[in-house]
């Protein structure tokens, strides 16, 4: 069994220089920064201030519909929606419930509420149960419904049954059981699109504790400028927690092994400068931090932390072997940075993978993501060799001291010998179980169907999730949904086929099981109608024309050639709304037919998720079936051998099968963050397999026992990823502390995939390698006779 304590270091370096580069001499890139470095820590000092000032220029996205922005007809027709009928983007529903909530005293502070709200600087309208009117007597504009003094006694009781019997407020503004109040409140879009919308939130939750602090109510707010205001502070917070999380995790794990405050300042650095120059050049690039970039920081440091530990224990082995530090930090730049730059060429492949994607969102976080891994190997390549030189000092002491002292990293060199002599052993016996597992897996992974929810994209630890459910619950919904009814040219908002139109609209989606909270310009005529009497075209126009624009902009355009029915619907999987969004399409043929030239169109982000979601997930899905083989023949090519092709496969797959199977389990389908988070671990996690591939093509000898090359490259690399995954698995793991769903998703299933990573690198890759470097030597010698021994 080969002593871990005793690494000769020459050979390897022998079979550097006189090897083919596998990264086609990209890594004597580091080598150049050697020559001058206080010349290069200077540039380093001038990138970090640019920098620093690029950072400043990142800006939030906030927007719920980020995901689903594409260059696509629906996209496109909901931002045209969005545009023409400005109200669900900026309206704050303000949720007030409880068994006592149409007590007289209570609705005097709920009428109380109302009024306080509309003097909030920011607000432009409001919408409540207070709004609705008695029917209007001839010739004269309908009276309130709730009179100035409310009655008192039995006349109370009355009245509360008039107001839950009023088609206007009940079910719509109302619960049915008279427990749940919904308040519309519409800010002004200036105000949600600027830094003040913390401030008019901020008032709007002071008044309503005010106001209804001692009613025994609960009152909570939701919407769409909420939930953006959530997501925004969670971003903001996440970040900050991610950064921290981070610099410590790198810190701490390399002071522990290396016991050197230079080795640790060599290692954690570099990949902390990586994050630095990253996000200061996507901040000059114009990128804005959403929910997927908001992960890049991490994602930096697993893409630089891991090539940045193997240089420096690379370099660490030489000096201990008696070379100075130039010498030694150029030796681990022309063996180990072979490796890193391949390691991050499959890390960029992953994030061009997800140019797949329909989702502008998507796209732009694969574009992020390639700039950034290029950006950390770079960074890797050039300053961990220069801080070496710089505050690596006392070589001679170093290697005496840590040569029969190096207690911890000699005792992972055991464990991973130890392992290495058990797979060598029976190479063909492991990979065959290798390979069933593998395949197992994969069946369970083929399984997993997409699953889409707006929930899973806001924040579930505050209060606007919880608003809505209760929405859900007792109005039918608080995600809108639009039919946009736009009028052929020359006819009017007034028409007699317009308004049939409208109305057959109308009554379709009143219809469609799902569907609640249906209001358009029919409610109003419907009203007239039957309260007054009122038939006539006249009387309606008079009404629409004494609206405030701000309502009026709900359901008529500005140029009155179109008009929005609007409902809304419950916050479901896309898999459940999409029949219901199909039925209401279908539904809507009839009335095409019957109305030509009437264009009709269901839309919405309810709509827009529910269409699209599925499709999206899957072509991501099979974008990384692609990357598979792609990443294989890449890999192949860069070592020109097929037995590497081969080797890289079943431990490239295991981490990605191995997660699904855990989602499978856990009754989790596939979502954009877990498809996300297993196309980018698949890059990262290969990082491991080319380090050891790299070192078993250096350890192979001609005419040498494999077993040997596999043990040798074992102890020398597999100290450094576990290591590495460790500290990995703690950045990405940390997500889990997020208040955004999806992210704490990505951030536990990347944890997850990085340790299936090294399972898969230490239990599945040695045997393989094994076992098919053998099986090659064996047919080479039937063909040719006896050959060079190798990868």
């Amino acid at each position: 069994m080969l002593d871990p304590g005793k690494i000769n270091v020459g050979a390897e370096d022998a079979a550097a220089r006189r090897s083919l580069s596998i990264a086609f001499g990209l890594e004597r890139i580091g080598l150049f920064p050697m020559k001058a470095p206080i010349l290069s820590c200077i540039i380093l000092v001038a990138l970090c201030i640019g920098a620093f000032f690029g950072v400043q220029r990142i800006k939030i996205d906030d927007s719920l519909s980020q995901l689903f922005r594409s260059n696509t007809r629906e996209y496109h027709q909901y931002e045209e929606v969005t545009k023409r009928f400005p109200s669900t983007e900026f309206d704050v529903l303000v949720v007030v419930e409880g068994k006592a909530l149409l007590a007289r005293e209570n609705l005097e502070k709920l009428r109380d509420l109302v009024t306080d709200l509309q003097l909030i600087d920011g607000t432009r309208g409001i919408i409540s149960l207070f709004s609705a009117r008695q029917a209007p007597a001839p010739g004269q504009f309908p009276a309130p419904l709730f009179p100035e003094t409310l009655p008192e006694g039995r006349a109370y009781g009355q009245f509360i049954d008039t107001v839950k019997t009023n088609e206007i407020i009940r079910g719509k503004l109302l619960s049915e059981d008279g427990t749940l109040a919904l308040i519309v409140l519409s800010l002004e879009p200036s105000v949600v699109s600027s830094n003040g919308l913390k401030a008019t939130v901020g008032e709007i939750r002071k008044t309503m504790k005010e106001d209804l602090g001692d009613t025994g109510l609960s009152v909570e707010l939701s919407g769409v400028p909420v939930m953006q205001l959530e997501i925004r502070n969670a971003v903001e917070r996440d970040g900050l927690i991610y950064n921290v999380a981070g610099v410590l995790a790198g810190c701490i794990i390399a002071i522990l092994f290396f016991r050197k405050v230079s080795f640790m300042v060599v290692a954690a650095f570099p990949p902390l400068l990586a994050i630095l120059l990253a996000l200061g050049g996507l901040g000059w690039a114009n990128f804005s931090l959403n929910m997927f970039l908001n992960v890049m920081t991490p994602l930096i440091m697993v893409i630089s932390f891991s090539d940045s530990m193997q240089l420096t224990f690379a370099a660490r082995d030489r000096l201990i072997a008696g070379e100075d530090k130039v010498t030694a930090f150029s030796n681990a730049v022309r063996v180990v940075g072979p490796a890193c730059v391949l390691t991050h060429a499959t890390a960029g492949i992953s994030f061009l993978a997800l140019q797949f994607s329909n989702s502008d969102l998507i796209r732009a976080f694969g574009e992020a993501g390639l700039a950034a891994t290029v950006i950390a190997l770079l960074a890797v390549l050039s300053f961990v060799p220069v801080f070496g030189i710089l505050f690596v000092r006392g070589e001679q002491e170093f290697a005496a001291k840590f040569k029969s002292a190096d207690v911890g990293v000699n005792a992972l060199r055991r464990f991973c010998a130890w392992i290495a002599v058990r797979m060598v052993g029976r190479p063909a016996l492991f990979s065959a179980i290798a390979l069933a597992v593998v395949g197992g897996l994969a069946l369970i992974y083929a399984h997993l169907e997409p699953r889409y929810r707006l929930a899973d994209q806001v924040p579930d630890k505050q209060k606007a999730v919880a608003a809505s459910s209760r929405l859900d619950a007792k109005l039918t919904g608080a995600n809108p949904i639009d039919i946009l009814i736009e009028f052929p040219k020359g006819a009017s908002l007034f028409d007699p086929q317009t308004l049939s139109t409208v109305a057959d609209v109308h009554a379709l989606v009143e219809k469609q099981a799902g569907v609640g909270n249906v209001w358009s310009l029919e409610t109003l005529r419907r009203w007239l109608a039957e309260k007054a009497g009122a038939h006539d075209v006249a009387t309606l126009k008079e009404y629409v024309d004494v609206i405030p624009d701000h309502l009026k902009r709900r359901f008529i355009s500005a140029e009155q050639d179109a008009v929005v029915v609007s409902a809304r619907v419950p916050d479901l999987d896309s898999s459940q709304i999409l029949p219901v969004v199909e039925g209401l399409d279908k539904a809507m043929d009839a009335v095409r037919a019957k109305h030509p030239g009437y264009e009709i169109a269901v839309t919405g982000l309810s709509a827009i998720a529910a269409r699209n979601s599925a499709n999206m997930i899957e072509k991501l899905n099979s974008g990384l079936t692609i990357e598979f083989v792609f990443v294989a023949v890449f890999i192949g090519l860069a070592f020109r051998s097929a037995t590497v092709m081969f080797s890289s496969i079943l431990p490239g797959i295991f981490p990605v099968v191995a997660s699904g199977t855990v989602l499978w389990a856990m009754g989790e389908g596939l979502q954009f963050a877990s498809v996300v988070a297993l196309t980018v671990s698949f890059g990262l996690g290969l990082s491991a397999t080319i380090h050891f591939l790299n070192r078993l093509r250096l350890e192979s000898a001609p005419g040498s026992d494999p077993g040997i090359a596999v043990e040798r490259a074992t102890v020398l690399v597999g100290p450094a990823l576990i290591l590495t995954t460790v500290v990995l698995a703690c950045g990405l793991g940390v997500m889990v502390f997020s208040d955004l769903p999806s992210l704490r998703l990505f951030g536990w299933l990347s944890a997850f995939s990085m340790i299936a990573a090294l399972v898969a690198d230490l239990f599945i890759l040695r045997p393989t390698a094994m076992f098919l470097v053998g099986l090659s030597q064996m047919v080479r010698g039937l063909w040719r006779g006896p050959a060079k021994t190798g990868v």
